[in-house]
């Protein structure tokens, strides 16, 4: 891709273009997670994964994978709400808080510092009904 928003028409990502951008980037897999109501402006993402089958680990609670690829997601968005267009994650690191069981998660990622080459964004994973967190992701992309 090239490094100019002029000539790529997906960024920076608005929330007019999110989900055209979702559907673009994304590999299969991730797109049929089921994410679903997209919130973005700038150095902001928020993103909702429903509880379902295509989630859940063994004991019905969201698997890591699925809450991993999730913070993996809403931050990878957050981070190209500017005019520079990302490589890719460079580093992930989530905590596991607490069990995500019985509710849909709601992921929102914050860019804490833009640099030259690099953003550096964190993402709390907390439940929609009670607003628990469940899982604090921090991530950097590449530019």
């Amino acid at each position: 891709m090239s490094s100019n928003s002029a000539t790529n028409p997906l960024f920076p990502i608005t929330q007019g273009n999110v989900e055209q951008v979702f559907d673009y980037i994304f590999a299969p897999w991730v797109k049929e997670l089921g994410f679903k109501d997209f919130t973005v402006s700038e150095g902001y993402c928020s993103v909702i994964l429903p509880l379902s089958n295509k989630v859940k680990f063994v004991t019905g609670s969201m698997c890591g994978q699925a809450i991993m690829a999730g913070v993996d997601t809403a931050s990878g968005l957050a981070s190209g709400t500017t005019e520079r267009i990302g490589k890719g994650t460079v580093y992930q690191h989530t905590h596991f808080l607490s069990p995500a069981a019985n509710d849909d998660y709601l992921f929102k990622a914050i860019v804490k510092s833009f640099r030259s080459s690099r953003a550096y964004v964190e993402c709390d994973v907390a439940s929609v009904r009670t607003m628990e967190l469940v899982a604090r992701g921090v991530s950097e992309f590449a530019y």
